[in-house]
């Protein structure tokens, strides 16, 4: 039986750094005036100069609102004009904008939605071209209204809406009860907190807010 091999034995050795090294290290690790390249530079974004607080001085007639697919969609079952609809609701005139990325997503679903693709083709409603990669229209509308704040969103899609109303100063347009509604544009309020809703204003319900105007007036002058 032959006899197993012992392992070679390996000397401990001390590792000896040189002065090069240790200057090295003084340099890059010890010296308290280094900048550190791995913080990242202080970033403070620039706010439009026609943004007051959450208040856009810009949004003023005529609106131009930017569409996307399912308010067209939603716009055609409920048997709405689109840029009818939307005068009726901002009571001034509205010009509709489409832009590349949406025109491609309704090319893209095929005929079911081909009544949607021809009113996106409408003469009524700009064009807006778009220079960027890829055919994603959310991340095109948020982008879109981030850069310019002129720009007044339609849509009915929740996440959408979600993430516009993290952009400040953009009114959203949507669709409730066979109408179309807007949230976040300053001119909607009246008074302490009275939300005037952005329908076709008659006589009847323009006396009623001059009366509660009126209330609210003679309110303070008693306080």
């Amino acid at each position: 039986m032959g006899k197993a091999k012992k392992p070679q034995k390996f000397a401990v050795m001390k590792k000896t750094i040189s002065h090069k090294a240790l200057k090295h290290y003084k340099e890059e690790v010890l010296n308290p005036n280094k900048k550190d390249l791995t913080e990242l530079p202080r970033n403070v974004p620039n706010v439009p100069s026609g943004m007051f607080f959450s208040h856009n001085t810009n949004m003023v007639p005529p609106y131009r609102v930017l569409v996307d697919t399912n308010f067209i969609n939603f716009s055609i079952q409920n048997k709405i004009d689109i840029e009818q609809g939307m005068m009726f609701c901002l009571n001034a005139k509205c010009t509709p904008c489409i832009t590349d990325c949406v025109m491609a997503e309704l090319e893209k679903l095929g005929q079911k939605y081909r009544v949607a693709l021809r009113i996106a083709k409408d003469p009524r409603f700009e064009r807006l071209p778009c220079v960027h990669k890829g055919t994603y229209a959310d991340d095109c509308l948020v982008d879109r209204v981030t850069q310019h704040k002129c720009f007044m969103v339609a849509t009915c899609d929740r996440d959408l809406k979600r993430r516009i109303r993290k952009v400040p100063g953009v009114p959203i347009m949507y669709l409730a009860g066979r109408k179309y509604s807007v949230e976040r544009l300053p001119e909607a309020t009246l008074g302490r907190g009275m939300h005037l809703s952005w329908t076709v204003v008659t006589s009847e319900s323009l006396c009623t807010l001059v009366l509660a105007y009126l209330n609210l007036l003679s309110v303070d002058e008693k306080n």
